[in-house]
């Protein structure tokens, strides 16, 4: 007994000693490694830094605060256990039972102030039915990886429903302007209302207590949680309550209908700063603040004016509005729409609308640094603070894409030339997808580490596996090198998940581009898949490797069906596009092995969200929805379209089986193809599939090892 008090005194008296981040540092190593003895040491460091070594058998981790301490605890899993830590709470983290030691002590600084993570997309596109332990994870895997900065959006409706009730507008046409819940982010962002409305009060109301959680955590972590300000966006009704009020209509978005485009009140009219402030206070009341505000008034739409005396007084006037409501107040806008729409963004335009803010009191997210670094064309945004993003993904259907070596001499090129108000890296991927190891980089690249690119994919390689190997090595290597070679762009995916058509690709959401030979992929497959391993990422690489070999071989069997129906060889066509179902079939069984590419966990995800039975169907349509027909118009369908197993076998085969059937059918009778009349009934089984909620049979998943194999085989990869 007197032990027990004993340890408890001391237990309790070296907690008391402790400092909070201390204490938090602590609690996030609990959650991830909880075998593990580690000590973690608050230093009075004025950067942030970390340092590792091993005392004895124990590994001391410093740190200028808790989210340093964190960036420490990841460095030492990934160079010394060989241990991914996933983004998704459903993946286990895999890490040796004995302690590596830490032979020489390890000191690193951060390069960047901040580094910022999420793009308004990723709470559509991947985040939508999330609950706290998927948020859990992911903010563990946020400070493990050194983010300082992440947009929070959720929760945000219920702040937009009090400040809309003080305006006079009730609850049923408040829940009616907002769209359902994966489509909430273009809302935020001016593009659409209404869709798949109204929202249930539900949704609202949990989200609140979730969004509660998260920026308690986040904020635990020494994170300043990124939230919403007004951009303008008004409820159609206050043009009658307000009929003097600057309110315009936006021309257009996504191809949507008039009914479900949205209302811009000018940040010119007295009634913005109103608004403004009601929100920014409501908001305050319930999440608290961190000063930071993502604001965006354009985002792929067009202003009222071009000219830019009135952008300026525009910008001039947001920022002002954020000001009266909170004097410390800084603006986070993004920089997409800079380089989207550079018709209308011209130097001067883009220098007017920067300059009407006062200096440091807007930031800039540099949105899509693989494709167009931005500062290279503004003088560095003339002056005022940016964030150097990588995007990395659209829709969550990129696939293997990623310029490895090309982002890496760009970030550092930002880092040599880009000027003293480089404020951070970052990333402002659209979803998660498939290829998180890009992002681990990037935001690794904040930080002055001593490996250069080659070591820290070796790295990679050692731990994807869960040892040293040098044909893993090999196999990364080549990825590197010969494979993520070409950028992310909109939309990359496997030709089979696309719209069927005989000619390269039906439409610029469903681009089957890829920039390397497929032999190359397929010699790395066959590399890793000579080896062994139980580690759950060795599974996901050889799965998520394979189904893009498949992916790509499909493109190759389709040229072959289109030139067999060109000749009218009537056998042929048969035998190819029989072997093409086929390869539909064998991609969507390896796909079911990998709880990623999973269409079972989305819909059960969205129904677990239901407060009632009679809600699952609102939920699982507007999940099915998203990633399908995505709106009302074909103009952004298949954007977000997945390689998921149980997608691939009931939406994207059914779609090849009519085509298939449709072409040996115009070689039996002699007649051309109509590709509008065929796609005017595919476009009627889409939308059933989206709203009818039909039962899809998934996949029992099987030996990933044995399905790649017998793949290659069959298919002479």
């Amino acid at each position: 007994m007197k032990n027990l008090f004993l340890f408890a005194a001391v237990f309790f008296a070296a907690l008391s000693c402790s400092t909070p981040d201390e204490r938090n540092a602590d609690a996030l190593a609990e959650r991830i490694v909880p075998d593990y003895d580690i000590r973690f040491v608050q230093t009075d460091d004025t950067l942030d830094v970390f340092e590792i070594e091993t005392i004895g058998k124990r590994l001391i981790i410093k740190g200028n605060n808790a989210n340093s301490m964190a960036v420490g605890l990841n460095h030492y899993l990934k160079n010394y256990c060989d241990v991914t830590v996933s983004w998704f709470a459903y993946d286990p983290i895999q890490y040796p039972s004995h302690m590596p030691p830490v032979t020489e002590p390890v000191r690193i600084e951060a390069r960047t102030k901040e580094r910022f993570f999420l793009n308004y997309c990723t709470f559509g596109y991947t985040m939508p039915w999330w609950k706290w332990e998927d948020w859990e994870r992911f903010i563990d895997w946020m400070a493990l990886n050194g983010v300082t900065m992440p947009l929070a959006n959720t929760g945000v409706e219920a702040v937009w429903q009090k400040v809309w009730r003080k305006h006079g507008l009730t609850d049923q046409q408040i829940r009616s302007y907002f769209t359902g819940p994966a489509h909430l982010a273009w809302h935020r962002m001016n593009n659409i209302d209404k869709f798949d409305g109204p929202l249930p009060q539900g949704w609202i109301d949990s989200q609140v207590d979730l969004q509660k959680k998260i920026l308690e955590r986040e904020r635990s972590l020494n994170m300043k949680p990124v939230l919403s300000a007004f951009n303008g966006h008004v409820p159609g009704q206050l043009k009658e309550i307000y009929p003097s009020a600057m309110i315009t209509d936006i021309k257009g978005w996504g191809g949507f209908e008039k009914e479900y485009l949205c209302h811009f009140l000018s940040p010119l009219d007295s009634l913005y700063s109103v608004i403004q402030k009601e929100f920014l206070i409501e908001q305050e009341k319930l999440f608290g603040t961190d000063h930071i505000y993502g604001l965006d008034l354009f985002n792929e739409v067009e202003a009222p004016s071009w000219d830019p005396e009135t952008l300026a007084s525009m910008s001039e006037g947001t920022y002002e509005s954020l000001c009266a409501a909170d004097p410390d107040a800084l603006w986070l806008q993004m920089g997409w729409m800079f380089y989207y729409d550079r018709k209308h963004w011209t130097k001067e335009n883009v220098e007017a609308y920067l300059r009407a803010v006062p200096q440091d009191k807007v930031i800039i997210l540099d949105y899509y640094l693989e494709n167009t670094p931005v500062w290279k064309l503004t003088e560095s945004f003339y002056g005022q603070p940016y964030i150097l993003c990588y995007l990395g993904n659209f829709g969550g259907n990129t696939r293997l894409a990623g310029h490895f070596r090309q982002t890496s001499e760009r970030i550092e090129d930002a880092f040599a030339h880009g000027g003293g108000n480089l404020y951070g890296i970052g990333s402002t991927l659209e979803g998660f997808g498939v290829n998180q190891f890009m992002f681990e980089y990037v935001l690794d690249k904040a930080w002055q580490h001593n490996a250069d690119d080659d070591q820290w994919v070796e790295t990679l390689a050692d731990r994807r596996l869960g040892y040293a190997s040098g044909e893993a090595r090999e196999a990364w290597k080549t990825l590197a090198d010969s494979v993520y070679v070409g950028g992310s762009f909109s939309s990359q995916t496997p030709l089979m998940c696309a719209r069927p058509c005989l000619d390269g690709f039906w439409h610029w959401t469903a681009i089957h581009n890829i920039k390397y030979d497929n032999k190359t992929l397929v010699r790395a497959w066959k590399q890793l898949l000579s080896l062994d391993s139980d580690r759950d990422t060795y599974r996901f690489d050889i799965v998520n490797f394979g189904t893009q070999a498949l992916g790509n071989h499909f493109a190759v069997l389709r040229d072959r069906f289109a030139a067999a129906y060109r000749s009218r060889d009537l056998e042929e066509a048969e035998r190819l596009g029989a072997l093409m179902l086929e390869l539909i079939d064998d991609t969507d069984a390896l796909a079911a092995c990998e709880p990623q590419l999973r269409l079972d966990r989305w819909l059960d995800d969205a129904a677990a969200c239901a407060s009632s039975g009679e809600e699952i169907p609102y939920y699982t349509r507007n999940a099915r929805t998203i990633i399908t027909i995505w709106g009302t118009q074909t103009s952004i369908r298949d954007y977000a379209l997945r390689l998921w197993s149980g997608l691939v076998d009931s939406y994207c085969k059914p779609r090849w089986e009519m085509f298939i059937n449709e072409i040996t059918a115009c070689i039996r009778e002699g007649r051309e193809y109509d590709q509008e009349a065929f796609f005017q009934r595919l476009e009627s089984f889409e939308n059933a599939w989206a709203a009818e909620g039909q039962s899809i049979d998934y996949r029992t998943p099987a030996d990933f090892k044995a399905l790649s194999l017998a793949a290659i085989d069959k298919y002479g990869l």
